[in-house]
């Protein structure tokens, strides 16, 4: 079977691979397969090359690459190149290794499979002798080998040499560990802040010559990804040194209704265990029960153009909800100020007695502007205003002054949401484009807006908002969330309003 693929089997290459420019031995790589398997881990034709990338050393001795990531989809087999590596390291090298994962119970599995090697004195006799201590205790597991130098049996008084330690990432899980590896698997998961807290393990590693490796797949709409979408680009420059990567991937512009129809051919090329662990009828029950973005993702290893942030909105679904404003409905307005308090946006509702909510974008300006306008038109139009919306720390508290103190004071009618109504206003204007329960007039630059969003991750119970692109805003499409969440929750009517205008 040829390492292009086949029929049969996955292809054993992958679509991106980057290898540290100073890389010249890789003798460490080949007797990392051949020990593992001679304990019957017997790596697949990319295993082994992936292995041989991580372990590469330069002309100075030192391993070649300081930063290592691999992306490839569930079920191939990530965690069996885990192992040749860590057997290796521990076993031969002597290094101390920190593996850590976003939950506990995969953590956990990971000890489980690795400990089967040192726990087995009848298999693997040798493996178990080095054993100086196992610690089971959920949470803090750990396999930590004899010193080299310790005589071992009863007559052992040495600290430990070789060790490998298992956690699962919080905001302070690297405290108290001082190692040479860091393992980071579901690196779609990780967050700043807990890359942060662990890199100080590895400062002072006892090898002096420390290694991270990343493992993963590319990050969904709701997984934080900046830190696995971070080492990707920085292997993606044409100036990229001392790292090393690898990619099982479709292209990240591919087209989903094209990745679809191709979807038997492309699974081959971005699956390596296809045909070996992995069957094809398994993939085929995954294209019937997922999204086409989530198929694309999840089993063809697309990222998104955005480097991990899958759109909120596709064009398809939002551009069939085009509409003329309604002639007589109950108008909200939504006002949403940015986090950093540079611009604000003005949108507003148009709920019919019946028939979809209309959201229509009204104004956006930044702060430098001042507020005078925003109040001019809140005041004017308040007779005929349901409720007025207003989020954004930096300035909405002073926007609800502001109308107070200009004859605003219905309670009822301003409304400051709490991060549960944020949510789900979010969530409600979701589902009301994906179920046709929204209109809007089709603007361009609103348009950009929508289309350009993303989602970003709000509290720890999938909550969500929207995210712009690089360089860009989402102001006016929060702005419109509001509106359209207003149209939708309030009671309050305080007149019906005829636009009498077409869009």
């Amino acid at each position: 079977m040829n390492s292009r693929g086949s029929a049969l089997r996955g292809l054993q290459e992958p679509r991106i691979r980057v290898r540290p420019k100073g890389a010249i031995d890789f003798e460490d790589g080949e007797d990392a397969v051949f020990l593992s398997g001679g304990y019957g881990l017997t790596a697949d034709e990319w295993q082994g090359a992936v292995t041989f990338g991580w372990l590469a050393r330069g002309k100075d001795g030192k391993l070649a690459a300081g930063r290592c990531g691999l992306a490839v989809p569930r079920q191939n087999g990530k965690n069996g190149n885990v192992e040749v590596v860590q057997l290796h390291k521990m076993a031969i090298q002597g290094r101390k290794l920190l593996h850590t994962a976003h939950e506990v119970k995969t953590a956990r599995k990971a000890f489980l499979r690795l400990i089967s090697f040192f726990e087995n004195p009848r298999k693997y006799p040798e493996l178990a002798e080095l054993v100086k201590e196992i610690r089971r205790t959920n949470g803090q597991e750990a396999i930590v080998l004899h010193a080299r130098e310790c005589e071992r049996g009863d007559r052992c008084d040495c600290n430990g040499g070789a060790s490998c330690e298992f956690v699962a990432r919080s905001r302070g899980s690297g405290r108290g560990y001082t190692v040479d590896d860091l393992f980071c698997d579901e690196a779609q998961e990780m967050t700043d802040e807990q890359l942060e807290a662990l890199l100080p393990t590895i400062a002072a590693a006892p090898s002096g010559d420390p290694q991270i490796i990343f493992l993963g797949t590319p990050p969904g709409p709701n997984s934080p990804g900046e830190v696995f979408e971070r080492i990707r680009k920085d292997a993606l420059t044409p100036k990229a040194d001392r790292i090393c990567w690898d990619e099982w991937s479709i292209p990240d512009d591919m087209r989903p209704e094209e990745a679809i129809k191709r979807w038997r051919e492309l699974a081959y090329e971005t699956n390596p265990a296809l045909g070996v662990r992995l069957r094809i009828t398994t993939v085929q029950d995954e294209l019937l029960a997922m999204s086409p973005e989530g198929f694309c993702r999840e089993r063809l290893g697309q990222w998104s153009p955005r480097g991990g942030k899958a759109k909120a909105f596709s064009k398809s679904s939002w551009s069939v909800l085009k509409a003329r404003k309604p002639e007589d409905a109950v108008m909200t307005y939504g006002v949403k100020f940015t986090t950093d308090g540079s611009g604000v946006g003005l949108a507003a509702a148009w709920k019919p007695r019946t028939g979809p909510v209309f959201i229509e974008p009204i104004e956006q300006r930044n702060m430098g502007e001042g507020t005078q306008w925003l109040i001019d038109q809140l005041v004017e139009d308040a007779p005929v205003t349901a409720v007025i919306v207003i989020d954004g720390k930096a300035h909405a508290g002073f926007l609800v002054n502001a109308l107070r103190e200009a004859g605003l004071r219905n309670k009822k009618q301003l409304l400051r949401p709490s991060l549960d109504q944020v949510i789900a206003a979010h969530s409600m204007l979701e589902q009301a484009v994906v179920t046709g329960g929204l209109q809007h007039p089709g603007d361009k630059d609103f348009d950009e807006q929508v289309l350009g969003a993303a989602k970003r991750k709000i509290g720890t119970a999938g909550g969500f908002g929207w995210e712009a692109e690089e360089g860009k805003t989402v102001v006016t499409l929060d702005a419109a969330t509001l509106a359209y969440w207003g149209a939708k929750t309030t009671r309050r009517r305080p007149g019906r309003r005829s636009t009498g205008m077409v869009m």
